[in-house]
């Protein structure tokens, strides 16, 4: 099983990056990690989760206020989207379509 990050959710994740490392030095680092350890993870956990929206499989993300929004396709798992668990639920519905 393939992970494919998509360039969507590549820019969320840099987003973020540059969010924590605004708040503290070092913390941008640590998030990118901390995701990329998560996503990583799809390859046992794919399937498993929540669905959400009936599109898209909901991972919540172990150490940051966010979740990876993904779909497996054939044999590949596709991270469409990482956002903040924090907003609007309509604001994330937004954001993947």
């Amino acid at each position: 099983m393939r992970i494919i990050v998509l360039r969507s959710a590549r820019r969320a994740i840099a987003d973020g990056i540059q969010f924590y490392e605004d708040q503290e030095s070092g913390l941008g680092a640590y998030f990118l990690d901390s995701i990329m350890a998560d996503i990583r993870s799809l390859k046992i956990y794919a399937g498993v989760h929540q669905v959400f929206d009936d599109r898209y499989y909901r991972m919540t993300c172990r150490t940051f206020p966010c979740s990876i929004y993904y779909r497996i396709e054939n044999s590949d798992v596709k991270v469409y989207a990482v956002l903040d668990d924090r907003r609007d639920p309509e604001w994330i519905r937004s954001r993947l379509n």
